[in-house]
């Protein structure tokens, strides 16, 4: 069972396993139809597509973000839609090193299917092996997936001030309030610490050794139990590269505040913390 990362060789190898099920997750802010027009040109054979705001958002209601974590039965209706079940060994990739993957990763966890990994080095890792491609629109068989979710690993923005250590995975200037491309205010949430998640890889996109992940994320961590701090970012996807970087350090289960940045900003009585 691959549980956090998998390599394309491996996964190459496993290609035609009837029991796995891969997703290309491309996508982009800056044109939001670009991944899934780049899924159609071409992708990992057998990949089915999902799309960030389509399949792994959805109207709020746990959180006001601007990438709502969906609900618990919508998520199952949604999972089994992609031919995934209990059972399946799920691999999913994108062409971010993760970014928007790991969301996808992240939700399959937290309800609790362990058996799923995010292709280390993405799509440009494939291209970079020179291993087939597919081009047009993939589809699965409906299983049927049921999810219990671990509702610990939530958090939601009234348990915000509660928590141990919160950690801004976003990029420093926009951690410090220099500037805000997304949200209408700049800034960071009173309190917590900054973890660019793009600090996970090396400079050819492959996710950093187990050990050197865990010393910077233990320097980061201090005191704080592994498993109380919470992880938030502009809305609760790229977040989700630092929790998987946690897991693969075998340093356990963080948590996530999914309304995240574009969630706490918009609320007028919130405070909002700079470093200029």
């Amino acid at each position: 069972m691959h549980v956090t990362l998998i390599d394309v060789v491996t996964l190459f190898a496993a290609l035609d396993h009837p029991d796995w099920v891969v997703v290309d997750c491309r996508f982009s802010l800056a044109d939001t139809e670009a991944g899934r027009r780049a899924y159609e040109a071409a992708h990992i054979p057998g990949a089915i597509y999902a799309h960030l705001d389509d399949d792994l958002s959805n109207p709020p209601t746990t959180d006001n973000g601007r990438h709502p974590l969906p609900p618990v039965a919508i998520m199952n209706e949604r999972l089994g839609q992609m031919g995934i079940d209990n059972s399946k060994q799920v691999v999913v990739y994108d062409d971010a090193n993760g970014a928007t993957a790991a969301r996808l990763w992240w939700m399959l966890r937290y309800l609790g299917h362990e058996a799923v990994a995010v292709l280390d080095g993405g799509w440009k890792a494939w291209l970079t092996a020179d291993l087939p491609r597919q081009a047009g629109v993939q589809t699965k068989v409906p299983a049927l997936f049921h999810g219990e979710p671990r509702t610990e690993w939530l958090v939601t923005m009234s348990q915000v001030p509660a928590q141990p250590l919160l950690v801004d995975s976003r990029e420093a200037p926009r951690y410090r309030g220099e500037f805000e491309p997304i949200d209408p205010q700049a800034g960071h949430i009173p309190g917590a610490v900054n973890y660019f998640f793009q600090r996970n890889w090396g400079e050819d996109g492959r996710y950093l050794p187990p050990a050197q992940l865990r010393e910077q994320l233990t320097a980061l961590f201090g005191s704080t139990s592994p498993d109380e701090v919470t992880f938030y970012c502009g809305s609760g996807v790229t977040a989700c590269v630092n929790l998987l970087a946690m897991a693969h350090a075998g340093l356990g289960n963080g948590r996530l505040y999914v309304g995240s940045w574009g969630e706490w900003c918009r609320q007028a009585e919130n405070p909002v913390g700079r470093h200029l």
